[in-house]
């Protein structure tokens, strides 16, 4: 078990009042409202980092109005996570997520993954590097990817041949 999973849990689940406000982001077609995601986990990064990203994911959540209730509670999805920070050959630190969506079923429904050079961290330590900024960013773009998923069905995956930004393929 992830030692900062129930600090992460409490951070969504005082996030879910924020998740019933409006807001106006809109789709077109559907509506992200209404399919309940409960986040199960987030490995991967130190306790802190989890607990940062699952703010931001529930920030993002409330602006695109998808609805995040307790790991306990009645979801239509499932979601797992994935974060890693490692040096890159620039000297630079890649930050990648890979974020999993599941049904009731436990298929997986949508698999939503990205990374983004941060501010450089140490060699023995790339997570020094992370901003909240950088985490917000990434949070927004995994919740938009989401929400478009909630709202219009599976997105499609990448062409083949085109590069994939997907921690797997680094």
């Amino acid at each position: 078990m992830i030692k900062g999973l129930p600090f992460v849990t409490a951070v969504l689940a005082c996030a879910l009042g924020s998740c019933q406000s409006g807001g106006g982001f809109g789709f077109a077609q559907g509506s992200p409202a209404g399919k309940p995601i409960a986040v199960e986990s987030i490995e991967g990064a130190p306790a802190s980092v989890q607990t940062a990203f699952a703010g931001e994911l529930a920030t993002a959540a409330s602006a695109r109005k998808v609805e995040l209730v307790g790991k306990d509670g009645a979801a239509r999805y499932r979601l797992r996570g994935y974060l890693t920070a490692q040096p890159t050959a620039d000297g630079g630190t890649a930050l990648a997520y890979v974020l999993d969506v599941f049904d009731s079923q436990e298929r997986r429904a949508q698999r939503v993954a990205g990374s983004a050079s941060i501010k450089s961290g140490s060699k023995k330590n790339p997570w020094e590097g992370l901003d909240k900024e950088a985490l917000a960013r990434l949070a927004a773009k995994s919740m938009d990817d989401i929400a478009t998923f909630l709202a219009e069905g599976p997105l499609a995956p990448a062409p083949a041949g085109e590069p994939m930004d997907d921690p797997s393929h680094t």
